[in-house]
């Protein structure tokens, strides 16, 4: 023992620094009166400055622990129990597994625990368990505080900006900046169908995966998603939720069609009206092409609806003939349209104002309530609250049909002049407006049927 010495252990996390009692300075103070009262002279420091306690990841801790290893600490002295961890796991595991097995005994002023002892092996159980306790009750707090902050429409905080954002601290908010341009350019280029991957290149991404996070982040439309939950958010959009919503819904056709690079323009939109299965295009002589069913391919079993499916082929010059014709004489009488997307945007600014007026009663009831404490008055809160959540549902109902009734417009100006502009359109240009307008082709030997997307709301509104 005579080779051996105590170790003071002192630990302040950032917030605790500012609180009377918990600074360096004054931990040392106590620690070093308590060994002098014991007569304990041979003694170390190991202070962890601005480190939390939900882990034992902490340089000075680890020299402790080594130390303790390597025989050369016999006792641990900490302030408060905390201070050496708020983790009951944690802290049992350093008494455990580290303390005890070495035969170091462990003392904390402010508990008066001793663990040489038996009772204040007890204490340790039970102090340990409140620690960890506290620190669930702070982690609940904080979420709950984060939650209410996000339903106000606030940003959760400083972290993980979104790219084309900065971050208002004064605001709490969200902040268009340079970058947002670029965002903007990402969902044009991805609608005119051109993949990520190429898409990072062309505005300078490093990665791909970045251009597919900054597509599917609904923030660029006005909105914070928080722990699987969607609330309005107060920042200004990027681009608009139609734009959004339509990039969603293109994403989604792309996973479910499957679009080669080819040329073939109908690629992943046909199938066989015997078997269900889709077709192919595959060579016949030297520049022509038939659509065959996979059915029918026995190098493909996988891809079989029925191996006796008796479908037959078509030459694949006439049916592409056969829909781009029936894509001139498709007309959209968008005047519904119109009508409908001028209507819900107006539901759309009543339900944001109600919002909005009910947000600022609840703030009002708060502060009223920190200062009288009336129950009634949480029950009022909570009433308002989900009215708020109510308006919220039938808001996201008419930004979908304002998107829907947005992407008709489209479909109807792209109609409108297909039949001029289609022959000084490129290949990938024709197979685009195919794929924005047509979800599936099915063929039953010579008979083509051709399923428009939207096609019910399409002829309402002719």
């Amino acid at each position: 023992m005579k080779n051996k010495k105590a170790a003071i252990y002192i630990r302040v996390s950032t917030e605790a620094q500012r609180e009377e009692g918990y600074s360096i300075d004054a931990q040392k103070e106590m620690l070093t009166a308590h060994c002098v009262s014991k007569g304990i002279k041979d003694y170390d420091f190991y202070i962890d400055g601005g480190f939390t306690g939900s882990n034992i990841e902490r340089p000075e801790l680890g020299r402790l622990i080594s130390d303790i290893k390597n025989g050369v600490v016999n006792s641990v002295l900490v302030y408060k129990l905390d201070r050496l961890s708020r983790s009951q796991k944690d802290t049992l595991y350093l008494i455990e597994d580290v303390f005890n097995p070495h035969g170091v005994d462990f003392v904390s002023l402010n508990e008066s625990m001793d663990t040489s002892t038996p009772l204040g092996r007890l204490m340790l159980g039970i102090l340990s368990a409140f620690a960890q306790l506290e620190r669930e009750n702070i982690r609940e707090r904080t979420r709950m505080g984060m939650k209410e902050r996000v339903k106000a429409g606030l940003w959760m905080g400083g972290g993980r900006i979104p790219f084309g954002y900065d971050y208002d601290k004064e605001q709490g908010i969200l902040v268009p900046n340079k970058d947002a341009e670029t965002v903007r350019k990402i969902y044009d280029l991805y609608l005119e169908g051109y993949s990520c991957s190429k898409i990072a290149q062309m505005v300078g991404l490093k990665y791909e995966k970045l251009a597919l996070q900054i597509l599917t982040r609904k923030s660029n439309a006005g909105f914070i998603n928080y722990n699987g939950e969607e609330y309005i958010g107060r920042h200004e959009p990027i681009i608009s939720l139609e734009t959004y919503q339509k990039a969603m819904d293109y994403m989604l056709s792309r996973s479910v069609t499957r679009p080669s690079d080819s040329n073939y323009l109908l690629t992943g939109l046909l199938y066989c009206g015997k078997c269900g299965a889709k077709l192919r295009y595959q060579k016949w002589g030297k520049h022509d092409c038939k659509l065959v069913c996979y059915s029918q391919d026995k190098n493909k079993p996988h891809l079989h609806k029925d191996p006796n499916c008796d479908n037959g082929r078509q030459w694949a010059a006439d049916i592409e003939g056969a829909i781009v014709h029936d894509l001139f004489t498709f007309s959209l009488k968008g005047k519904k349209a119109v009508n409908i997307k001028e209507a819900t945007q107006s539901i759309i600014e009543i339900l944001k104002k109600q919002y909005d007026e009910i947000s600022k009663k609840i703030k009002r009831l708060y502060v009223i309530y920190s200062e009288g404490g009336d129950n009634i008055l949480l029950e009022t809160i909570e009433d308002l609250r989900k009215q708020l959540t109510d308006i919220q549902k039938q808001i996201e109902l008419e930004q979908e049909r304002n998107s829907i009734s947005g992407q008709m417009q489209s479909l109807q100006k792209t109609l409108t002049t297909l039949k001029e502009t289609w022959e000084y359109m490129t290949r990938h240009e024709q197979k685009n407006i195919v794929r924005s307008c047509i979800s599936k082709i099915v063929i039953t030997d010579n008979q083509v049927e051709v399923f428009y997307k939207f096609d019910d709301f399409m002829r309402e509104s002719t």
